[in-house]
């Protein structure tokens, strides 16, 4: 099941339309809003969709191409596919990019994530949700369960982004995937061990209890507790 495209690929702003329609194609890559082999939407209704020309998007789409991202075949079944995929967990890896950010920035992104994703979750489970709303975040809770270990990562991630996306808010399924996406690189070089799997996915399915049983307390609660054993992760890993 395929992540709502419209949370990342959202219009741009003219005044630097090639440079933020690249940023936007890459988020979209690197969230795994479109996964490995997976073709990005027509071009016509991307670029309708980025609120930029034609001649603009196939120029990102050639950068993109050339730095190794997409893979463009013409044709009938054409179109432009991508190709990225996230590098193998690394601790090597995780220092580096912990090294890149800085303390202070990774402080903040963790604290980020925490703010968006709780108010997600508080949010969503305050609603009244339709058969349709629950049976969607059921099915992204399955997805992960379910997921091989080369696709873990994405559809966690299609499962932490569903709550945003539910609570029908645009700017908060953006926030939440921007706050995503701040961790993604470390997330991606974590080791990824059984025993932590098996914890996130006991975590996941309290979150989701939480927000179907309509307690907002217990899902923000939840949430908290499952970023705070990510980010304890984070620190084992590079200590």
């Amino acid at each position: 099941m395929m992540m709502n495209p419209l949370t990342v690929l959202r219009p741009v702003r003219a005044g630097n339309a090639f440079e933020e329609t690249v940023e936007r194609l890459l988020q979209a890559i690197k969230l795994g809003v479109v996964g490995p082999g997976q073709k990005l939407p027509p071009e016509r209704e991307l670029a309708v969709q980025l609120g930029i020309s034609r001649v603009t998007l196939r120029e990102a789409i050639r950068a993109l191409q050339e730095a190794g991202y997409l893979d463009v075949r013409r044709g009938r079944y054409g179109g432009a596919f991508v190709t990225y995929t996230p590098p193998a967990p690394d601790t090597g890896v995780l220092r580096r990019v912990v090294a890149d950010m800085g303390t202070a920035d990774l402080t903040d992104a963790l604290t980020f994530r925490m703010a968006v994703e709780c108010g997600a979750a508080q949010v969503l489970a305050s609603a009244k949700l339709s058969n349709g709303q629950r049976a969607a975040l059921q099915r992204r809770l399955a997805d992960v369960d379910g997921a091989a270990p080369e696709d873990y990562r994405r559809l966690d991630t299609a499962f932490h982004l569903s709550i945003a996306e539910l609570t029908g808010s645009p700017l908060l399924a953006t926030a939440c995937a921007d706050a995503r996406l701040r961790v993604s690189d470390l997330l991606n070089a974590i080791p990824m061990l059984q025993v932590n799997i098996d914890h996130a996915a006991t975590q996941h399915r309290a979150i989701v209890t939480a927000i179907l049983a309509g307690d907002p307390e217990a899902a923000r609660k939840a949430v908290s507790e499952h970023l705070e054993g990510t980010a304890a992760l984070l620190r084992a890993f590079l200590s």
